[in-house]
């Protein structure tokens, strides 16, 4: 059977294609025209009839196609004299121009996006040696299910209406009171508002603190989506080196016009170092000096494995410049997309307000299942089973690793993953093309690099993620990498 060649009629060039709708693909070829100016207001269309036979097409498809033109407003008619393109006048499009000017007025915000990105998480299952995710499989799903269940079995009517778009009550009650158990935190209920994950939390302390051409400072190397946030906001971002202390303080005192700064002080993002207690304190006197806000995003603050946990950072601000931003997404699974955000008082009603305009509230059964799963001591006994999972993982990524080939990791003390520097760019990328040949995911020092007016050249290295397999999954991965590394030995 053969197959009908696309009709062309000439000159004006309408291709249809005899396999799909012919009034629809009539009618966006004729709108499309007439949107472009090809043809032009006032201009008289063929009778139907007439296109009908040039086409090669039934009079009833151009019918219908004209009567998608004149319901749309693209067509006129006069009686007795045919179908006119309609006058769009100075509110319709013109002449192929406002499309351009439409892609035109997107440029800036791509260009600032495009500039200091990519660093989207990936998606499908966890495999080795991906970052951001943590031992989910241990997630007690069951328990999760029931509480859910009992919930949704017969919620309250309250429930069922708008929420306060601070989030649930009882769950900013039981955040509140864990940050001052666990982590030495000490905050009010009222400074936790509810967000959908630490992204949306940096997204709307931008909003508030950020006007454009602010000065904000960033670690560098640093967490590329908070720097895309910073400058769709219209920030002038400022890469603050890092060291094996942290953040280097003296560099950003050198700052003359910063107002604002976002850190990961606990487990530096990517470099895995941890901010020092002299650099917290000289940090802290910066903000009060300058009246300056810090946002310290403690993505992943709960897994210590020499000793408790590090107090964060806010617990040591006694002037109310630190926003504290948490997750659940390191804890019990990114698909949840709950966090949270600590604020000092004075702004935990602007960002309230500002959160009520993007999104009103997060689902409010979601949280209120939450609120049960840490009231019954499911939270922290699944923190506990979660820390030892990620060190058991992490001692067989130790333990397995090829160092022969590359060399040897660092000492991992914090986090759900590792850094590894290497000499060159150049040496990273032919590391991490030859592990995704064999299967296995690495992420490139190099791509968290925030450019500077100075252009100096990113460090490069890898970074692994070793939270997300379980240890059999992790050997399997390291066999694939000796083979495929030693092969350049």
């Amino acid at each position: 059977m053969t197959t009908r060649p696309p009709l062309l009629l000439e000159p004006a060039g309408i291709r249809l294609d005899p396999r799909q709708g012919l009034a629809r693909q009539l009618y966006q070829a004729l709108r499309e025209r007439i949107l472009d100016g090809r043809m032009a207001s006032r201009m008289r269309l063929p009778a139907s009839r007439e296109l009908a036979a040039t086409l090669g097409i039934s009079r009833n498809t151009v019918v219908r196609a004209y009567d998608q033109l004149y319901a749309e407003g693209y067509l006129e008619g006069r009686v007795g004299d045919g179908s006119y393109v309609a006058e769009l006048g100075a509110a319709g499009m013109p002449r192929g121009a406002a499309p351009a000017a439409a892609a035109e007025a997107t440029l800036p915000i791509l260009a600032r996006l495009r500039s200091h990105g990519p660093d989207s998480p990936r998606t499908g299952p966890p495999r080795a040696f991906r970052l951001g995710i943590p031992a989910f499989d241990l997630f007690p799903f069951e328990t999760w299910a029931r509480l859910q269940a009992q919930f949704w079995r017969a919620p309250s009517p309250e429930r069922l209406g708008y929420g306060d778009p601070a989030g649930d009550p009882r769950l900013r009650e039981l955040i509140a009171a864990y940050l001052g158990n666990a982590r030495g935190l000490r905050c009010t209920p009222e400074q936790v508002l509810i967000t959908s994950g630490a992204q949306q939390a940096i997204a709307l302390c931008a909003q508030l603190l950020v006007q454009a051409g602010d000065e904000v400072a960033l670690e560098n190397h640093c967490y590329r989506s908070a720097a895309q946030i910073f400058a769709v906001a219209g920030a002038r971002l400022q890469g603050i080196a890092v060291d094996d202390d942290g953040l280097d303080t003296r560099q950003l005192a050198g700052l003359t016009d910063c107002r604002l700064a976002y850190i990961t002080p606990s487990h530096q993002y990517p470099t895995g170092v941890t901010l020092s207690l002299a650099r917290r304190l000289e940090l802290l006197d910066w903000a009060g000096r300058n009246q300056a806000w810090i946002i310290e995003d403690d993505y992943d603050g709960e897994y210590r494995y020499s000793g408790t946990p590090l107090a964060p950072l806010a617990a040591l601000d006694r002037e109310g410049r630190v926003l504290y931003v948490g997750t659940f997404s390191k804890i019990a699974f990114p698909a949840l997309r709950l966090g949270y955000l600590v604020a000092p008082p004075a702004l935990v009603e602007p960002l309230s307000q500002l959160r009520a305009l993007g999104m009103r509230h997060s689902e409010t059964g979601t949280q209120a299942v939450l609120a049960e799963f840490i009231a019954q001591g499911h939270f922290q006994r699944h923190i506990r089973r979660m820390r030892r999972a990620a060190q058991a993982r992490r001692d067989a990524l130790l333990d397995g690793w090829p160092a022969q080939a590359v060399g040897a990791l660092p000492q991992v003390h914090a986090g759900l993953h590792v850094c590894l520097p290497l000499a060159s760019v150049a040496r990273e990328r032919e590391l991490i093309e030859q592990a995704a040949a064999v299967g296995v995911e690495l992420s490139a020092l190099s791509d968290y690099w925030l450019p500077g007016p100075a252009r100096e050249p990113p460090r490069a290295g890898l970074v692994l993620g070793f939270a997300g397999v379980d240890e059999e999954q992790i050997a399997l991965a390291l066999a694939k990498l000796r083979k495929v590394w030693q092969c350049e030995l």
